[in-house]
C-alpha cells in the first residue's frame, strides 16, 4: 500500500497518471533518507539515480580551488534531482549535491527503471515530460542570468519558493544569483523599502 502522502506527492507530480501507474513508479523506488549536510552524490562519482524529493532541500555546488562554493542549483519538495552528467551524458558528475536539510527521497535507479518504463505507455509519457522538465529547468536558469536583473532573478526565487530565503544560508542565495552577500542584502533593503499596494 503507498502512503496517502506519497500517493499525493506521485499524483502531484506526475499529472494524469492511474493509482495503477503510480504504484508501478512507487514499486521501482526505493525511500532514501538523508540528514542535514549528508552529501547526496560525491564529484568525481557516477550516478544513474533519479530522485523525488518527498521533504528537504538539495543544493548542486562545485567546490573551486581557493576553496568558494558556487552554487548551481537548489532542488525542493516535488522537484527532482539527479546527476545530469550521470544521466543524459554518462559520465561522473562534476558537482555535489548536499542535503540543506534533513531530507527525505524516493530514489529510482533510472536504468532499471527504464525497462519497467518501457513497457508502459503512460509511465514512458511522464519519463519524456519529466526529461523535458530537466532541460527546461536548466534553459529557465541559463535565460535567468541573460535577460533577468539579480534583483529580478531574486523576487523569481522567492516567487517559486516564497519561504525559501529562510531555508538557505544567504551565501548559497547569492552563489545561486550570480552576486556578493552584500549585493544580496542591498536587493533586500530596496523590495523592503517599496511602498506596498
Amino acid at each position: 500500500m503507498i502512503p496517502p502522502s506519497l500517493l499525493h506527492l506521485y499524483g502531484n507530480v506526475f499529472e494524469g497518471l492511474s493509482p495503477e501507474d503510480i504504484t508501478v513508479l512507487y514499486d521501482l523506488a526505493e525511500t532514501k533518507t538523508l540528514s542535514a549536510g549528508q552529501v547526496y552524490i560525491r564529484e568525481g562519482t557516477f550516478s544513474q539515480k533519479l530522485a523525488l524529493i518527498a521533504s528537504g532541500l538539495i543544493r548542486t555546488f562545485q567546490k573551486k580551488e581557493n576553496g568558494d562554493e558556487i552554487t548551481l542549483m537548489v532542488r525542493w519538495e516535488q522537484q527532482f534531482v539527479a546527476s545530469v552528467d550521470g544521466l543524459l551524458h554518462k559520465r561522473p558528475s562534476r558537482f555535489i549535491y548536499q542535503a540543506m536539510e534533513d531530507t527525505v527521497l524516493m530514489e529510482v535507479d533510472y536504468l532499471q527503471a527504464q525497462s519497467v518504463i518501457d513497457h508502459h505507455p503512460k509511465l514512458s509519457a511522464a519519463r519524456n515530460f519529466l526529461l523535458m522538465q530537466i532541460l527546461s529547468q536548466a534553459v529557465d536558469r541559463l535565460e535567468s542570468f541573460v535577460l533577468l536583473s539579480p534583483e529580478e532573478r531574486y523576487l523569481k526565487l522567492i516567487k517559486e519558493n516564497p519561504g525559501i530565503a529562510n531555508r538557505i544560508p544567504d551565501k548559497h542565495i547569492s552563489t545561486l544569483l550570480g552576486i556578493t552577500p552584500v549585493s544580496l542584502s542591498r536587493i533586500r533593503k530596496r523590495i523592503a523599502s517599496r511602498p506596498h499596494h
